[in-house]
């Protein structure tokens, strides 16, 4: 028997499928498609009826299995309607104010110019460490505020082209200015006798010492350059420093070697502090038989 030119000619083939097949074979799709996208326990107008059978509240249709009601879930009808009450709702909904943000109120002080300050250069005898010794004087702090203190590197500031061998020793307390102390660029010990701050609520005063860890190129023959400390001059803007009214405590023992004078010929007086007086030049003497008046 001759297939070849009948409908859906192939041989072995079904036939073309008929409208009604069609849409079985669509609904059929779109339910394994919500199966696994979509859980029907969740949806709010799915409901099961006293008859065992399944209502969408939303289009008001009567479906017998999930199948199909997942079916129509996926179809126009439901997904209009789906349209039309989000709309409503956003219409009728009142409007509702946005949250108000927390604002943190800003404390405002008034500058007053830059603290006195007093740095000492220490070295510790038994470890060969070197420090510094800071001293800030607060004597009009705010009530209710603490200095603060903070390390910066050279790379964070704007005010100096950045230099890898320095960095910045910050200390800020309102309403003062805040000032900087350019330092050497070396690891900070920061073990608990190493490192410590204190402020003195009585004298205003503001301590803090920190060392710097020794350096494994240290020759045995002599030590390190002992670290210098640049006062703040154009960091910060403002005036100059003011300098403390009271003196720091004697430093804790330790403090940095005095060098030796260097040698002398014996009998020949030395000065090393003061710079030797030029001799006066001397007055040659009055010739014979002229007298000197003192105009």
């Amino acid at each position: 028997m001759d297939f070849q030119h009948r409908a859906g000619g192939k041989t072995g083939s079904g036939g073309v499928a008929s409208a009604s097949e069609s849409n079985r074979d669509r609904r059929e799709r779109l339910r394994q498609l919500a199966l696994e996208t979509i859980d029907i326990n969740k949806d709010p107008y799915f409901m099961k009826n006293h008859l065992g059978s399944y209502e969408c509240k939303l289009c008001l249709t009567l479906h017998n299995n999930e199948g199909s009601y997942l079916a129509h879930t996926q179809g126009k009808k439901h997904q209009t309607n789906l349209a039309r009450r989000a709309a409503k709702e956003a219409k009728e909904a009142p409007a509702q104010p946005a949250p108000a943000k927390v604002k943190v109120e800003v404390k405002k002080f008034v500058k007053i110019g830059r603290p006195g300050y007093k740095v000492t250069k220490q070295r510790d005898q038994e470890t060969g460490q070197q420090s510094l010794l800071f001293q800030i004087d607060y004597p009009e702090i705010a009530e209710g505020i603490g200095p603060r203190h903070r390390f910066m590197s050279a790379y964070e500031q704007r005010i100096e082209p950045p230099d890898r061998r320095w960095q910045y020793l910050l200390f800020a307390a309102e309403p003062y200015e805040t000032i900087a102390f350019k330092v050497p660029s070396r690891e900070i010990d920061k073990a608990e006798n190493r490192f410590w701050t204190h402020w003195n609520k009585e004298t205003k005063q503001f301590f803090l010492q920190f060392h710097f860890k020794m350096e494994k190129a240290i020759s045995q023959s002599g030590g390190s350059v002992p670290p210098t400390v640049k006062h703040p001059n154009s960091l910060m803007g403002g005036g100059g420093p003011r300098q403390p009214s009271d003196s720091l405590p004697p430093p804790p023992p330790g403090g940095m070697p005095v060098p030796p004078l260097p040698p002398r010929a014996p009998g020949t007086p030395h000065m090393p502090h003061q710079m030797a007086m030029p001799p006066m030049p001397m007055r040659p003497p009055p010739p014979q038989g002229l007298s000197v008046s003192n105009n």
